[in-house]
C-alpha cells in the first residue's frame, strides 16, 4: 500500500519560549486533522522540535502565510483574549479575477454557514454574524487574456471564509478559489496569503510585528508589486 510521506515542517519565522510563528504553505492544515485521511497539521509537524503547540487562530488549509502557535495552554488563553479584543492586526494579499470597483473600500456583509453546501459560507442579513473587510487595490495585470488584480485585505472581523466570500460578492473572486470562484476556480492554488501580523506578545505585551511574501509562483510572480509591498 502506498503511503504518502508527511510534508516537511513549515519555515519558522519567529520562536521563543511562548510562541512559534510559521510561514504556512498552501495545502497544510493549521488545526488537527478531522479524519485519518487528512495530512498532519502544523503543530504536529513541529512537535518534535517544539513540543506541544496549538494554533492561536486559523488559516484555511488552502491559504498560505503567517500562523501563530502557542507553546503552552496559558499562552493560548492569553492570545485568544487578544484576538477577541481586537488587539491583533492582520493583513492579507490576494490575487483576484477582474478589477475591483474602486481604489479601496470596505465590505460589511453578515455571513452564515450555507447548510445546503457546506463548508461554504453565504451572505445572510437575517441569520449572519457581522463581518467587515477593508480592501485596497495595489496592481493589475493580465493572465491568459483575463484581468487579474493584486489587493491588500484587512479583516476587521475574523469569520470563516470571510475574505473569500466578500471578494466574490462584488465580482472579484480569488484566483484558484474552488468554492467561490467560477467553475472549478481555475488552475493553481488559492492566491490568498497571510502577509503580516502584529500582536501584543503574551508574556510582556510588547508589540511583535512580522511579515511574509508569497511564494514566487503564478499568479504572484506576474505582479511585481508583491515584492515591493510593505504594511
Amino acid at each position: 500500500m502506498d503511503v504518502t510521506p508527511p510534508a516537511p515542517p513549515p519555515p519558522v519565522v519567529f520562536a521563543d519560549e511562548d510562541i512559534v510563528v510559521v510561514d504556512k504553505p498552501c495545502g497544510l492544515p493549521s488545526v488537527p486533522a478531522r479524519t485519518p485521511a487528512d495530512p498532519p497539521d502544523v503543530g504536529r509537524l513541529l512537535a518534535p522540535a517544539y513540543g506541544w503547540l496549538e494554533a492561536a487562530h486559523r488559516l484555511d488549509r488552502d491559504t498560505s502565510g503567517l500562523l501563530v502557535l502557542a507553546r503552552t495552554r496559558h499562552t493560548r488563553a492569553i492570545l485568544g483574549r487578544a484576538f477577541e479584543a481586537g488587539l491583533v492586526e492582520k493583513r492579507y494579499l490576494a490575487v483576484v479575477l477582474g478589477l475591483p470597483p474602486a481604489e479601496q473600500g470596505e465590505v460589511c456583509l453578515p455571513l452564515a454557514g450555507d447548510r445546503d453546501r457546506p463548508p461554504r459560507q453565504r451572505v445572510d442579513p437575517i441569520l449572519g454574524r457581522r463581518a467587515t473587510t477593508r480592501w485596497r487595490r495595489l496592481a493589475t495585470s493580465t493572465r491568459a487574456g483575463e484581468r487579474i488584480t493584486l489587493v491588500e485585505l484587512e479583516p476587521v472581523t475574523g469569520r470563516g471564509h470571510q475574505l473569500r466570500v466578500h471578494l466574490a460578492w462584488f465580482g472579484c473572486p480569488i484566483v484558484g478559489d474552488r468554492l467561490y470562484g467560477p467553475g472549478d476556480g481555475g488552475p493553481g492554488p488559492l492566491a490568498l496569503h497571510a502577509a503580516a501580523i502584529a500582536l501584543p506578545h503574551p508574556r510582556d505585551g510588547r508589540r511583535l510585528a512580522l511579515s511574509s511574501v508569497p511564494a514566487d509562483v503564478d499568479p504572484w510572480r506576474m505582479l511585481d508589486a508583491v515584492r515591493s509591498w510593505t504594511v
